[in-house]
């Protein structure tokens, strides 16, 4: 007999969703015995980390919420400022550390073992991890169904694979400098790089405090030196905040790369988050992707059905995403022009929801209009002659 119904490996974002939602099945229907393996304190767990999403109306997660917005800013190389609202929608900012407190009080019957997931395989009926705890020991573990939420080992092959990767600080200044209803999502004000693009993101908690990120969009990280560099030129020569404490920082990578991600890896074992393809690849985002993904996967088991975790994007959405990728990757597309140029032109709200794979094909037409379509027919008529590699 299987230890659980379902054995969830990683306690991340993806991991806490599946597990919260499983424990929360409807009326009238029993909850699942779910066990959730997460890395022992150390370099395989995660730091705490922002999570940016947005969505109409209330969500699941907003009492947790550091904050939100309603305005959005770009700024263009010159620093010309293009202010946006975004209609019904809300641009949030959750912290890990909030997220699980929330969501604590649901997962009192949930099992939590600290080991690390080192094989998973398939059995008759079900699935078995073999673990390896902190003290070195042997785990197994049985369920009906598996997800694992840890990135690759291997990345999948790809014909484009940038990273998105930055470093911010959490910062208080001595004078009110920071506008609260407004994120500067993008200000590229910035050096920029020999391939790629870089640019400025500040996300404001009040007049005094903010997380400011510098973040590249490029085939490789920084030092924490060139990072740390880059901050201070970012927030002294361009955002002239005076004289400031930093408080906390935060960094990371995220890949941004046309691979394909397969949503299942057995009979009854399946890939989520991360893992499961939910990072857009053109933009980083994920968050929401991953709570589309542990709901749907979260209705299947309650009502019986196989748990295959739906696509996180339209396949059009890839498409379009390995195109733009393509550009900026053989500098065809100027990242700051192309972006700058997007926000301009195409109404904020609807810029989201595209990127949220949430628009029709009409409209993702009408947002195509906006693009350099001489570049981007180039880059579409070369793709089938490029050929996908590991990265």
């Amino acid at each position: 007999m299987p230890d659980s119904d379902v054995l969830i490996i990683g306690g991340g974002a993806a991991g806490l969703s599946l597990a919260w939602r499983l424990l929360r099945p409807p009326p009238g229907v029993p909850a699942p015995r779910v066990t959730l393996v997460d890395a022992p304190a150390g370099p395989l767990r995660p730091p705490e980390r922002t999570w940016c999403y947005w969505e109409k109306g209330p969500g699941d997660y907003d009492a947790a919420l550091t904050t939100s917005w309603q305005r959005l800013r770009v700024r263009g190389a010159d620093g010309e400022p293009l202010t946006r609202g975004i209609g019904d929608l809300r641009y949030k900012m959750l912290r890990s550390s909030a997220f699980e407190r929330a969501l604590r009080p649901a997962l009192t019957s949930l099992r939590r073992t600290e080991a690390v997931a080192e094989e998973i395989h398939d059995l008759p009926g079900g699935a078995e991890a073999r673990c390896r705890t902190a003290d070195g020991g042997d785990l197994r573990l049985r369920a009906r169904w598996v997800f694992d939420s840890r990135p690759p080992a291997v990345p999948p092959r790809a014909r484009v694979a940038l990273l998105q990767h930055f470093k911010g600080w959490f910062v208080r200044t001595e004078k009110p400098v920071f506008t609260p209803d407004t994120v500067d999502l993008m200000d590229f004000r910035t050096p920029q790089p020999d391939h790629g693009l870089a640019f400025g993101y500040v996300l404001p908690l009040d007049p005094y405090e903010a997380l400011v990120e510098y973040t590249q969009f490029s085939p490789a990280a920084l030092t924490d030196a060139a990072y740390d560099r880059a901050l201070h030129h970012y927030t002294e020569a361009v955002l002239g905040l005076g004289p400031l404490q930093v408080r906390g920082v935060e960094r990371g990578a995220i890949p941004m790369s046309d691979g394909r991600h397969a949503r299942r890896a057995g009979r009854h074992v399946f890939r989520i988050g991360t893992a499961g393809g939910a990072i857009r690849p053109s933009t980083g985002y994920a968050f929401a992707a991953v709570q589309r993904q542990t709901k749907a996967v979260a209705e299947a088991l309650h009502h019986g059905r196989e748990p295959l975790p739906p696509r996180a994007y339209p396949l059009r959405s890839h498409a379009m995403d390995t195109v733009m990728l393509r550009g900026l990757d053989t500098g065809r597309i100027a990242g700051p022009d192309f972006f700058t140029r997007l926000f301009a032109q195409v109404p904020a709200e609807r810029l989201l929801r595209f990127l949220d794979g949430d628009t029709h094909p009409g409209e993702d037409l009408l947002i195509g209009l906006h693009t350099p379509v001489r570049a981007m027919l180039r880059t579409v008529a070369e793709l089938p002659f490029t050929a996908r590699r590991r990265t």
